[in-house]
């Protein structure tokens, strides 16, 4: 009994300072938080804190330009030499996407397939088949610029060089922001050869299959104009740079 009596006292202490290390754990893992489910309830909170930053930085680059634009505009008035550059950036200001455009061309729409209770996973699918990818929003972003789409735009911003179209889920980011389905597409030029050239395209063929198969949207639509704004975002490159 004796026995007994001290090796329970040796155990004891041993167990609080286990127990007490699991504790310190968990408040260092979790932060202060919950663990179960706490940093995936953050997210869309972090989303919208972020894209509320974009947003004001997004109007100070505005402001800035504006601001600029008024300080050479007087400059040019007394020095020809600002006067030419001036003009010089003006006549390079389509192509770098910054002016907003219009013209006719066509609108491209994709979305997932439609799901409810009683339209669950159809026969041979799995649910990557059901919803709209990167690839199939590159694809047919590719085939508008080889049907000489002159200027684009995807959701509510404008596509320029060094746009990249990346996908989280079924979400997409577009220049730091996310967009969920359905995803319009608008390219100003020819609509006869953008429409042939998306036919064309072996990539967008794979994606009607689907559409066929599984039921996802791709739809198409001439307008005679359309209005494109001008990109709104920094042109500075951060990460990439020439090749010599």
């Amino acid at each position: 009994m004796r026995h007994r009596w001290r090796s329970w006292r040796l155990a004891v202490p041993l167990v609080l300072a286990l127990a007490g290390l699991l504790f310190a754990t968990s408040a260092g893992a979790s932060r202060g938080g919950e663990l179960r489910g706490g940093a995936r309830s953050d997210l869309p909170d972090l989303i919208r804190a972020e894209e509320r930053r974009l947003d004001r930085a997004t109007d100070q680059i505005e402001g800035l330009r504006a601001d600029i634009a008024l300080a050479t505009d007087a400059a040019a008035r007394d020095d020809a030499r600002i006067g030419s550059v001036r003009d010089q950036a003006a006549e390079l200001a389509f192509a770098a996407g910054i002016d907003a455009v219009t013209g006719p061309g066509l609108t491209v729409t994709l979305a997932d397939a439609p799901r409810s209770v009683d339209r669950l996973i159809p026969d041979g699918a799995s649910p990557d088949d059901l919803v709209v990818h990167q690839q199939d929003v590159q694809a047919v972003v590719n085939a508008l610029w080889a049907g000489g789409a002159e200027a684009m735009q995807i959701m509510d911003q404008r596509v320029i060089s060094t746009s990249a179209v990346r996908c989280v889920g079924n979400t997409l980011i577009l220049q730091s922001r996310v967009y969920s389905p359905p995803y319009v597409i608008k390219a100003i030029g020819d609509p006869d050869r953008m429409s042939l050239a998306l036919d064309s395209s072996v990539n967008v063929q794979l994606y009607r299959f689907y559409v066929e198969e599984f039921g996802l949207v791709y739809e198409t639509m001439t307008d005679a104009r359309l209005e494109l704004p001008g990109f709104e975002g920094s042109l500075d490159l951060l990460y990439a740079e020439a090749a010599v």
